[in-house]
């Protein structure tokens, strides 16, 4: 049995290095494999389909098993569950490294996501369960970061691999990391468990089914069409089965995600602002590499290099926004976080046009850069530190499911609109279509924006969520639980 107080173990520091491994791991591969489809479509023979599902496939299964990836690690033990996630990443990072053909690959993205969907949400709750509130805030900031560095270098160490070596080095670069990081985590972290005495099996079965319907219509669309009917099916099947969630979850004695935490306020708010700031990140993250690539004519590693002021930000700012949010409340920080992000890209679809100088771009992607690294620790403390302790695993794989599903369809809407307004039949075109699109990213966080108002002005670090105390089974082991 461990000891009940998260403040008394002297692994908390390892617990932060751990967990921010996990997250970093899982942004990495959102970004880094994007670099290398010129490389894999000549190596394999891949057709423009199969690139979309080497893509996809890592995003579907990920999206789709957050809130699953959550909940079995309330049940069965969060370190149990966290290690499992490394081993199903890291074996299928083998399976993508020796594939010899787009459908070996596709399978192998496949289970990634699946190791990323339970590693993501449990990255944060093992954080949140190891510190005291006096110390989480800036724990926070610094796991986030960590994880805003996995897309930051996504690009610099995809172009560099790409241009250096085989693109199979990508996923071989993941399996010692793996190794390394499941001997440390039985090691050093300690196990804890939420408050489900039993594991919703179909809740969890009607949320991932709901998550893949629309993650599967956002991903999709660009290349169908909002209106084809596959399209408007998978929409349509994800709403339904989000109703079916509901209503089950409203009669289940144990459901795997209480309604009731819709009626909290700072939940609400800071799940709905997470899911804005993930559909203006990644939308503008899709155009800018292509920005720096298509109309500026950089090779994919000097593109990477190029994006850093933007993307690098959350390794600098992030931890201090942490630290200062425990202090002041997450509040000013999210609203200051969406401002900022919203004149940064507005900055840059006023300045951008064809020939323009990079060292323009510099200033309007360090101040959108801030502000998403603000974003990042105050979004997620807001979160997790609106529900009871018991509740916070499952806050978190709430978060980051909105957050998957914003960045889903934010690539979608940013493309339609590249796709109506633009093209890539020449630069002038090109920019035609980039100066529309990255005009919706800007305008999505200014909507952000009137949301984060309504956050409540409570610091959480002062004090505990409101509900009931974790209950002695929440943080020791128990023998049902295999």
């Amino acid at each position: 049995m461990i000891n009940a107080s998260p403040a008394a173990s002297p692994r908390t520091t390892w617990t932060l290095v751990l967990a921010s491994f996990g997250a970093f791991l899982t942004a990495l591969d959102v970004v880094v494999v994007a670099m290398a489809l010129p490389t894999i479509q000549t190596d394999l023979n891949a057709s423009l389909a199969d690139l979309d599902w080497i893509v996809n496939a890592y995003a579907l299964s990920f999206a789709a098993l957050l809130l699953t990836g959550a909940a079995v690690g309330d049940r069965f033990g969060r370190r149990r569950m966290y290690m499992l996630g490394i081993v199903i990443f890291t074996l299928a990072s083998l399976l993508a490294a020796l594939s010899t053909n787009s459908e070996t690959l596709i399978a192998a993205r496949l289970l990634q996501g699946v190791g990323a969907a339970i590693l993501a949400p449990l990255s944060l709750t093992l954080i949140v369960v190891a510190f005291p509130p006096a110390k989480l805030p800036g724990a926070i900031g610094i796991w986030a970061g960590l994880m805003g560095l996995g897309v930051a270098i996504g690009p610099v160490i995809g172009g560099a691999i790409v241009q250096g070596f085989a693109w199979e080095a990508i996923f071989w670069l993941n399996i010692p990391i793996g190794i390394v990081g499941v001997l440390l985590s039985r090691r050093f972290l300690n196990e804890t468990y939420g408050g489900a005495q039993k594991l919703d099996i179909v809740g969890a079965l009607l949320a991932a089914l709901a998550l893949l319907g629309l993650a599967w219509g956002a991903t999709h669309a660009p290349e169908a069409g909002w209106g084809s009917f596959e399209v408007v099916a998978s929409l349509v099947g994800g709403v339904l089965m989000t109703v079916l969630f509901v209503l089950w979850e409203r009669r289940s004695r144990h459901p795997m995600l209480p309604l009731a935490y819709f009626r909290i306020r700072g939940f609400v708010v800071g799940n709905t602002v997470s899911f804005l700031q993930n559909v203006s990140l990644i939308g503008a993250v899709f155009l800018i590499t292509q920005l720096l690539q298509i109309g500026l004519r950089h090779d994919p590693l000097s593109a990477g290099l190029r994006m850093l002021p933007f993307s690098a930000t959350p390794l600098l700012v992030s931890p201090i926004a942490g630290a200062l949010a425990g202090r002041l409340g997450n509040r000013p920080f999210m609203i200051l976080s969406m401002a900022l992000h919203a004149i940064g890209l507005i900055w840059l679809a006023a300045l951008v046009h064809a020939g323009v100088n990079y060292l323009l771009l510099i200033p309007p992607f360090i101040v959108a850069g801030i502000g998403l690294s603000m974003g990042f620790p105050s979004i997620a403390a807001a979160v997790t530190g609106s529900v009871p302790p018991q509740g916070q695993g499952m806050a978190s794989g709430v978060q980051r499911s909105l957050a998957q599903a914003g960045g889903l369809f934010g690539v979608a809407a940013v493309s339609v609109v590249f796709a109506s307004a633009g093209g890539y039949e020449s630069v002038e075109r090109f920019f035609d279509g980039f100066t529309a699109a990255i005009w919706v990213a800007a305008l999505v966080p200014v909507v952000g924006l009137v949301v984060a108002l309504f956050a409540p002005r409570d610091n959480p670090a002062a004090e505990p969520a409101a509900g009931p105390a974790p209950r002695e089974e929440e943080l020791t082991p128990r023998a049902d639980a295999v």
